[in-house]
């Protein structure tokens, strides 16, 4: 809980020249079961300097109907590094750190990359692909997720990638 309070005193408080984002967050894992049992959503809020963002994550690790407690709601810090930018195309490389409601394996991380393309200057979508690993006290495992993401920036981006050279 102090985690998630930190983080949001860092994003409302960073930097007049950040930008805020909100995202949706849908995609599919390798789990086995039905497209519910697959299917995962998000809905992330964050801002952005430069190439840097920190966002917080909320969502459901499985749209699959719940009897009993839900264990499906999580939250995530995720931090995300624009690394290479051509033109409207960005490479992007997300890790997260997170905590599953009511779960055995209540820890989650996650390690992400994507392309992300400037449809415009305030809206990217992201094709994206990754794993998270869920831990507990008695068990761990890990599944493999692909997705495509929506963005809505609150004012117009300009952003390059870090290993793009100044012109």
């Amino acid at each position: 809980m102090r985690l998630l309070l930190l983080c949001i005193c860092l994003l409302s408080g960073m930097g007049i020249q950040a930008q805020t984002y909100i995202s949706l967050v849908p995609s599919l894992t390798n789990t086995p079961g039905t497209i519910a049992d697959k299917s995962n959503i998000s809905f992330e809020v964050g801002r952005q300097w430069d190439v840097f963002s920190l966002g917080l994550d909320i969502g459901k690790t499985s749209m699959a109907k719940v009897i009993g407690r839900d264990t499906t709601v999580y939250m995530e810090i995720r931090p995300n590094l624009n690394v290479f930018q051509q033109g409207k195309f960005t490479n992007t490389l997300t890790p997260g750190v997170g905590f599953i409601i009511n779960a055995k394996e209540n820890f989650v991380t996650e390690v992400t990359s994507g392309i992300e393309y400037s449809y415009s200057d305030l809206i990217h979508i992201n094709i994206y692909f990754g794993q998270y690993y869920y831990s507990g006290l008695q068990s761990g495992s890990s599944v493999t997720f692909f997705g495509l993401s929506v963005m809505k920036y609150f004012k117009a981006t300009k952003t390059k990638g870090l290993l793009n050279k100044p012109k």
